[in-house]
């Protein structure tokens, strides 16, 4: 039984993101979703006009905490959809025995070393710009002090590695990590850290690239203590280092062009959006709505586009993460609606697959289309709202539609999406368990 649920897309005209002015954000009705299937696939993504390039120059994703393995799954579907950027997640590079931990001054491990060799070699192969990431601060028993030149030098080995297997992209996060002192003292040590390794970098090869990620990483820049520390760094750090941005925020579902020129003109410095969606903080949920919100015109101002993904459900993470890399590829031209049709497209090869994904997605739209945070499970919720009313039998017939739909998903994809069937099958004994 399909959901009865409502989508409001707004619908733009493709007409090369050089050439069109737009600022307004592509919107989804922050309530619910409907898919409307095409009856066909379509030519994919919304082609270019001609001499029309690329909206975004570097399109990408990182891993949430992802194993090499996935990044090795992940590397074939970048090339697929015209991206050209994977960059490891500073989580991964953390010790997970006997607990995850932050042991950045310690070499990796060979077996690490090899394994992301691998991803590497993989990514070079396929044409897609690798990009060696650490967070030297965070979640540490040793945080690193960028005063000290030891420190330097123990950061600064790991990223020789990386160097050494022929990575050309670097990034240095700082992001989450509590001040201690003065903005303009923190973006200080801050770029004189970022500033230390670069230089190394490029006394190797000049043409090393560094993209840093701030500790005020969002907003428009205009807070008092963001814009003295962001300032700061624009009058310190190297002007070729890029800087990531989240948008107006950490997680949102609209991303303006009006925020975006104000960040880069307190910052300074070229911007790649670090895009925190389909994101799910590892939590047991699933987004897979499009991707909306996001200003066509940002590729104007922004140089990079980098996608934050689910674990463990790096699978299905692949349906959202095709509209993305749809927008990133043709901002002016997107439409959320088309993209997620075309998308289930590409991952339903049969009616009955496809009918199964477009359930899916209606059921599991996403925080931009259902509201609430990363972690956010709109199918309990919904739940739990229809058990409140006096009359309790529509919260039966959901929970029946949530076990039929679990069943299906099983049965058309017995070998696919593990993880993403363990989440749906998950909510139906929830569901079922509650008085």
């Amino acid at each position: 039984m399909k959901m009865n649920l409502v989508i409001i897309v707004g619908c733009l005209i493709a007409t090369g993101c050089h050439a069109q002015p737009a600022n307004g954000p592509q919107d989804i009705a922050t309530s619910s979703l409907q898919v409307r299937l095409p009856a066909r696939a379509q030519p994919f993504f919304e082609p270019l006009v001609a001499s029309q390039q690329p909206g975004f120059k570097f399109r990408g994703i990182k891993g949430w905490a992802w194993t090499p393995e996935q990044y090795l799954e992940e590397i074939p579907w970048l090339a697929k959809f015209k991206m050209n950027f994977l960059m490891n997640c500073y989580l991964s590079l953390f010790t997970s025995t006997p607990s995850r931990n932050n042991e950045w001054w310690k070499p990796l491990p060979e077996a690490k070393k090899a394994a992301y060799a691998k991803v590497i070699r993989s990514c070079q192969a396929e044409g897609i710009s690798f990009c060696f990431c650490m967070n030297p601060q965070l979640a540490s028993q040793r945080p690193l002090n960028p005063t000290n030149t030891e420190d330097i030098d123990l950061l600064f080995r790991q990223y020789a590695w990386a160097q050494s297997q022929g990575v050309k992209w670097f990034s240095i996060c700082v992001d989450d990590v509590e001040w201690t002192q003065a903005p303009s003292v923190i973006a200080a040590e801050d770029a004189r850290m970022v500033d230390s390794v670069l230089a190394r970098l490029r006394a190797k090869d000049p043409e090393a690239q560094m993209i840093f990620c701030p500790g005020r990483y969002y907003g428009d820049g205009t807070k008092p203590a963001d814009h003295t520390y962001l300032q700061t760094l624009a009058r310190d750090l190297d002007p070729e280092v890029y800087v990531f941005w989240t948008g107006d925020a950490a997680v949102t579902p609209r991303i303006t062009l009006a925020a975006a020129e104000s960040y880069k003109t307190a910052v300074g410095h070229r911007l790649f959006l670090w895009d925190n969606y389909p994101v799910n903080d590892n939590q047991p949920t699933l987004n897979l709505g499009p991707v909306s919100g996001r200003a066509p015109g940002l590729c104007k101002i922004i140089d990079g586009y980098m996608s934050n993904p689910m674990k463990p459900q790096n699978q299905i993470n692949l349906i959202p993460l095709a509209t993305c890399a749809d927008y990133a590829y043709n901002p002016p031209g997107y439409d959320p609606a088309r993209s997620i049709g075309q998308a289930i497209f590409l991952f339903g090869e049969t009616s009955a697959q496809r009918e199964v994904l477009e359930e899916l997605v209606e059921a599991y739209p996403g925080f931009i289309a259902a509201g609430g945070g990363t972690g956010a499970n709109p199918v309990r919720e919904k739940f739990k709202k229809l058990a409140a009313e006096p009359d309790s039998r529509a919260a039966w017939i959901f929970q029946h539609q949530i076990e039929s739909l679990s069943a299906r998903f099983q049965k058309e994809f017995p070998r696919r999406f593990r993880a993403a069937k363990k989440t749906v099958a998950a909510d139906a004994v929830w569901m079922k368990a509650q008085p």
